[in-house]
């Protein structure tokens, strides 16, 4: 399993592999078995293929691939997902101060996502992603009215707990303003 993980999320990956034989009379080891027999060969696509022949959800059907295919698995290679998203040398610059100040806060976990990188304490309280033109968008779970300088965050892949954002088109984009920013989303975590 994902080793990067909160200890929120220990628990409740520990709850599915509890749960998963209770609520569908096969063991992990049998729903191993039957992973490795799945004629497809992407992550989606299994999991489309274990609730459609199956009828394994998502999250279950997820947690069964990683323990079957986990050191294939997209997220068990973290420095890759972030090396292919963070391409432009500007967005790479914002993105290695974001993670330095994050990574200043105590007991920060930073995961890698195909399309964001996040920061977690117990849960997620930032996530950041590229956009066009070498500008970060930064997502913090604090309300948009905690600075002029927020919107209201919509339509992002990222947690619903992250309610503002900001763009950031340089790595000082905030100034002074960023680390304090980032410690009170950090306290709600």
């Amino acid at each position: 399993m994902v080793e990067n993980v909160t200890e929120r999320q220990a628990k409740w990956f520990a709850s599915v592999r509890a749960s998963l034989e209770t609520s569908t009379g096969k063991t992990l080891e049998e729903w191993v078995a039957i992973a490795h027999t799945c004629p497809e060969g992407g992550h989606r696509a299994r999991l489309k293929w274990f609730k459609d022949t199956h009828g394994l959800l998502q999250n279950r059907a997820s947690y069964v691939l990683d323990q079957a295919f986990g050191a294939s698995m997209p997220w068990a290679e973290p420095d890759s997902l972030i090396d292919a998203l963070w391409t432009d040398p500007a967005a790479r610059a914002i993105f290695e101060a974001l993670d330095a100040a994050t990574q200043a806060l105590p007991d920060t976990i930073r995961t890698a996502r195909k399309g964001y990188t996040a920061w977690s304490r117990k849960v997620q309280y930032a996530a950041a992603r590229p956009l066009k033109g070498g500008a970060v968008m930064l997502g913090l779970a604090v309300p948009p009215e905690a600075d002029p300088v927020l919107e209201a965050s919509k339509n992002e892949s990222w947690s619903e707990r992250l309610k503002a954002r900001v763009r950031l088109d340089v790595a000082e984009s905030l100034g002074e303003r960023l680390p304090a920013l980032l410690r009170a989303a950090w306290e709600k975590a």
